[in-house]
């Protein structure tokens, strides 16, 4: 492995661009980074990996909390990878911590920039291709497993260890941050010049807590889909098991294509274009009985049980005793992504069995949503939730917020992010008053953070660095979608609460033929 370069320029920088403040050489070697002492972090490694020499693990495991490359798609992003200072490092604030951290350091054409890289799920692992991207975009990043080891399904590591549960709520990323910060600080002889996070899901509800809890920490924050509401959305996510454990039959998990084509078919054109895709599914008032069984039950009908349980799917879940809403249904237009809800989601098991009850053998068709989701709440004390509106202190400071939610999720609903966006709207004097610090985008037919049938594929990165660079806030952003690789649609994703409107002219695939108006 290359050690040279790093050596050759010891107490020197080589700037490129200065345009866009890239850094070309590093200012110590990344070796020397081994003896760096930092407040409760050990330095375990600090070694050079050549361009493309970077294997990463055998087989990452699959992220139910956000899109990841497979084995053989981040293996190909690895080989692209350029020349990096690859630092280990093991974090304590805590006596029973144990986070592990890494930082990879451009060698050289460092954009002057650091990028959090987040977790999906429960974490417990380190997101290498999501490192791989960062670097491959000239970032210095850090990514951690959030202070323990796991798959992103289970949080049984929770039990008996409060101090890890803190970790991973919020603790694991902010001190990652930090120490991060130091060393990049140390290795370039700069600090980074600005600071983004970027993450879906999860990877959401860790950028709003740094926002929310530590607003010094980013000047930019990407937040899709965020599972920010943790309590309640583990609640919600048994909703429907629940009523399908006590009838089966009521689940219409073979008619989920019939049920789609039923709600194109009445919603489809309403925004003015049939294109297989609701552009506003707020407006569709599709009713499931109009396709309930007239006679025998077939493939094309539902019965009466399945009519009630897709209302049940598409309305909010509620408490029993005061009727107050607890999380918010899912949306017509997203009838594909809703196989598996019959069974209950892992992470949301998880959560009750080993945070909440703190019991492996807690049975999900137990919980009470009155008193056991008070519980939950009460428990959690703010720790997992993400959900203060209060960002005056991250807004007071320059820091942008960019929200996006696909309005096909079927892992978290997508009126979570509408709902919070509204608080943080309330709180801090309306939308004239945040428009320069906050933007959602509701992505029409998208799924849980990519996929589907909308245009899913956008650059949330490069509008955010826009809107913190050239204080270019985004009116509209630019998708794609992509069927077996190839870009077969654009469209303008809008903030929200504006919508893309066909202008009359042009194809209705083409990006250019839209216009973002308020509804």
């Amino acid at each position: 492995m290359t050690r040279t370069l790093g050596c050759a320029v010891v107490g020197a920088l080589a700037l490129l661009a200065p345009q866009n403040g890239a850094i070309a050489l590093a200012a110590v070697s990344c070796e020397s980074l081994a003896s760096l002492t930092l407040p409760a972090t050990t330095v375990t490694s600090a070694a050079i990996v050549a361009a493309g020499a970077f294997t990463g693990p055998d087989a990452p495991p699959a992220n139910p909390g956000g899109a990841q490359p497979n084995a053989a798609g981040a293996s190909s992003l690895f080989a692209t990878l350029p020349a990096f200072c690859r630092v280990t490092a093991t974090l304590k604030p805590s006596s029973d911590s144990d986070i592990k951290v890494e930082v990879w350091l451009p060698q050289s054409g460092w954009n002057g920039k650091f990028l959090g890289v987040p977790n999906g799920g429960w974490g417990g692992t380190i997101s290498y291709p999501g490192l791989a991207r960062a670097i491959g975009r000239g970032y210095a990043a850090a990514s951690t497993d959030t202070g323990h080891v796991g798959t992103a399904g289970d949080a049984s590591f929770a039990l008996g260890h409060p101090e890890k549960v803190t970790d991973f709520a919020y603790r694991a990323v902010h001190e990652m941050t930090v120490q991060a910060k130091a060393i990049v600080t140390a290795f370039y002889g700069n600090a980074a010049r600005l600071s983004y996070w970027s993450g879906c899901s999860t990877a959401a509800r860790q950028g709003l807590k740094e926002a929310q809890r530590f607003p010094a920490d980013f000047d930019g924050i990407i937040a899709g889909a965020p599972a920010n509401y943790m309590t309640h959305l583990s609640a919600h996510k048994l909703w429907v098991p629940q009523a399908v454990a006590k009838d089966p039959s009521s689940f219409p998990g073979e008619k989920l294509v019939a049920i789609h084509k039923a709600v194109l078919d009445a919603c489809d054109a309403l925004d003015g274009v049939s294109d297989g895709v609701l552009e506003d599914p707020s407006v569709c008032t599709f009713d499931p009985k109009t396709i309930q069984c007239s006679g025998e039950d077939t493939p094309m009908c539902l019965t009466a049980q399945q009519v009630e349980m897709v209302r049940r799917i598409t309305s909010p879940s509620k408490n029993p005793r005061t009727g107050a809403d607890v999380f918010p249904g899912f949306e017509p237009g997203g009838e594909l992504g809703w196989r598996g809800f019959d069974a209950p989601q892992l992470i949301s098991n998880s959560h009750f069995k080993y945070i909440v009850f703190k019991n492996p053998d807690w049975d999900f068709t137990t919980l009470d949503y009155d008193k056991d989701i008070a519980l939950a709440d009460q428990q959690d004390g703010g720790e997992l939730n993400a959900i203060d509106p209060n960002l005056r202190p991250f807004f007071n400071r320059g820091g942008k917020l960019l929200m996006y939610h696909g309005w096909s999720d079927p892992l978290v609903s997508p009126r979570n992010s509408i709902n919070y966006y509204s608080s943080v709207l309330a709180v801090l004097g309306g939308k004239a008053a945040v428009h320069d610090s906050i933007r959602l985008f509701m992505v029409p037919g998208m799924f849980h953070c990519a996929g589907g049938d909308g245009t899913w594929s956008f650059d949330a990165l490069g509008a955010l660095e826009q809107w913190v660079e050239q204080k270019k806030a985004p009116d509209r952003i630019a998708a794609s979608r992509l069927t077996k690789g190839v870009v077969d649609r654009t469209r303008p994703l809008c903030p929200y609460p504006q919508t893309a409107r066909y202008n009359g002219t042009g194809s209705t695939d083409d990006e250019a033929s839209f216009v973002c108006r308020a509804p």
